[in-house]
């Protein structure tokens, strides 16, 4: 066996026990399911672990209103290929108030649809343990969480009082008030999971591929317009690209990369060239009151 094959089996068996881990010791978990690379990653590894059993626990999409298009077809195309229970939480009150990502701020939008939408659906569904695709090399605040990473009531992240993991020992425990978020995907790098999705013929959202695509620029990131709602400067229009996406979030705030990679095997050859982070065409993750660190001591994912 390859090192390269060997270092996916290793991640592989690793992200397994935590899934068998976590439907072992907690009371109601679920599965978030972003649409993206990692959470076809992380559904696939689920379905391994606890094949020929279906999996034992929900799905749960935060649904902001703007996602891609191509992301939503996607997904349900998933949910009825395998039959998965899938629960979709919006915010409403935030849809009612006329949240969006150009009039409220970007950082104010984040905060209205996502992380709060997020606290309301845990809340209402009384989940004790949210699984997670995030992963250590994504973003620095990220690489300070632990693989089982405590949550204090209302959510909110500390990252000094999270619990020391030697040698892979969890401390899955909870406290009255406290959730867990669940990270199995910590360890992988973005060319770990398209090496693994290449291996395992993993099926991903086609947006991660290059077409020609009606995008403008905003300062030097390139922004599909996905739909009429686009709020375009005075004159402005689209233009034809070729271009792919390396993440997938909210339409006005995911830039793409111009690209000519048609195929998995295009897109690993890509990313292994590559020395920037895919988040940094996540237009959230920008510095001071955008900071991802800020957002997820809110509870952000």
């Amino acid at each position: 066996m390859s090192t390269e094959l060997e270092i996916l089996k290793s991640l592989e068996s690793e992200a397994i026990e935590i899934f068998r881990e976590t439907a072992a010791t907690f009371r109601k978990p679920v599965l978030m399911y972003s649409i993206g690379k990692d959470s076809s990653v992380l559904l696939h590894l689920a379905k391994k672990a606890f094949y020929p059993a279906p999996i034992p626990f929900k799905l749960l999409h935060i649904d902001t209103t703007w996602k891609f298009k191509e992301m939503i077809s996607f997904r349900d195309k998933v949910v009825a290929d395998d039959n998965l229970s899938l629960i979709v939480h919006t915010n409403q009150e935030g849809v009612a108030n006329g949240t969006n990502p150009f009039t409220s701020g970007i950082s104010e939008y984040t905060r209205i649809m996502k992380t709060v939408a997020l606290r309301q659906a845990l809340d209402l569904y009384e989940v004790d343990a949210a699984i997670g695709g995030s992963r250590r090399d994504e973003e620095k605040s990220r690489a300070k969480e632990r693989i089982f990473s405590v949550r204090e009531s209302g959510h909110r992240w500390e990252p000094r009082a999270q619990r020391p993991e030697l040698w892979r020992t969890y401390n899955p425990k909870l406290a009255p008030g406290q959730t867990m978020r669940v990270f199995p995907l910590s360890d992988w790098t973005e060319l770990d999971i398209w090496r693994y999705i290449a291996a395992e013929n993993i099926e991903v959202n086609p947006l991660y591929f290059a077409k020609e695509r009606p995008v403008v620029m905003r300062g030097s990131q390139i922004i599909m317009v996905d739909d009429e709602r686009y709020q375009l400067n005075e004159g402005e229009k689209p233009e034809m690209k070729r271009v792919r996406f390396r993440t997938l979030g909210c339409y006005p705030l995911t830039a793409a990369v111009e690209s000519s990679a048609t195929s998995i095997e295009d897109v690993v050859e890509e990313v292994f060239q590559v020395k920037l982070s895919e988040r940094a065409t996540r237009l959230i993750d920008g510095a001071n009151e955008d900071s991802m660190e800020k957002k997820k001591r809110e509870g952000y994912f």
